[in-house]
């Protein structure tokens, strides 16, 4: 009798342990999924917003490194009659700039030909102004390439080589993220149409902590080659490239929900008539 009471007395404790212990795992599980879910959550928002942050800073990049770019103000706002400059001056000025932007140097020194002599084209306040564009386009390239590396890492990461999830969530997601961007392109859109001057004066004020941005198109080559009409009109540009891509990308989102919807249609209803025909037979 004494050793059958011990036996399911330690029965007993075993049982106890075992309720103990399955509830241990499963709150832990339950954790597990939570951070999980979570972190899955968090990864998304980042994605939806990394997307319009891409093709802006992208752009972005790509304008301030092409030569048309600097073709066109030149053109268009008769830089060679406003600076007294030669088109081979501009041109080697144009060149330097995008190599300042590009490099390691802290200061743009260029020289040009203006009375027979070499002079620096730009004084020492537009100078300090460059080295203050230099810094702003320096934290936008990094944006541009964090934002775009986690862009592809995340549909690599999540949707390729992890399977966790699928291509109509990356193409619902996408589409948020275009939305968000469209909204901010239109508000772009909206300001160079209507308010541009005072709009173009608050972005500096925002941006620098001095006032070397204030320079006189009477003197200043900077504001003489890049005046305030061609930043109204790379704006545009700006804006009208990141809407044409941002269309593109939710076209192709688009179209893979819509034929993903009806092969999912079609696949369930041969699901459907399969299982009424073996219940017939």
């Amino acid at each position: 009798m004494v050793s059958s009471d011990v036996g399911e007395s330690v029965a007993a404790l075993d049982n106890v342990d075992q309720r103990a212990e399955n509830g241990d795992v499963a709150v832990e599980g339950r954790q597990r999924e939570t951070h999980k879910g979570f972190a899955r959550t968090l990864a998304t928002i980042q994605f939806i917003l990394a997307l319009p942050v891409a093709i802006l800073t992208t752009n972005i990049r790509l304008l301030a490194n092409v030569p048309l770019v600097y073709d066109y103000a030149f053109d268009r706002y008769n830089a060679e009659d406003t600076t007294g400059l030669s088109r081979a001056d501009l041109d080697a000025t144009a060149k330097a700039l995008r190599q300042y932007f590009n490099n390691n140097e802290s200061t743009l020194y260029q020289t040009v030909t203006e009375g027979g002599l070499p002079e620096p084209v730009f004084n020492a306040r537009e100078t300090r102004h460059m080295q203050d564009v230099k810094s702003l386009f320096v934290w936008v390239n990094r944006l541009q390439a964090v934002s775009l590396m986690y862009v592809v890492g995340y549909g690599f990461v999540f949707f390729v080589w992890a399977r966790d999830g699928s291509g109509r969530q990356l193409a619902a997601q996408s589409l948020v993220g275009l939305a968000i961007g469209l909204l901010f392109v239109g508000g772009i859109a909206i300001v160079a149409a209507f308010g541009f001057e005072a709009a173009f004066t608050r972005f500096h004020q925002i941006l620098f902590s001095n006032n070397d941005w204030q320079l006189d198109p009477r003197t200043d080559h900077l504001i003489q080659m890049f005046p305030e009409g061609f930043w109204r009109d790379i704006t545009v540009v700006l804006g009208a490239m990141c809407a044409i891509e941002a269309g593109l990308i939710a076209a192709a989102a688009s179209v893979y929900l819509m034929g993903s919807r009806r092969e999912r249609r079609r696949l369930s209803s041969s699901i459907d008539v399969g299982a009424s025909n073996i219940q017939a037979a």
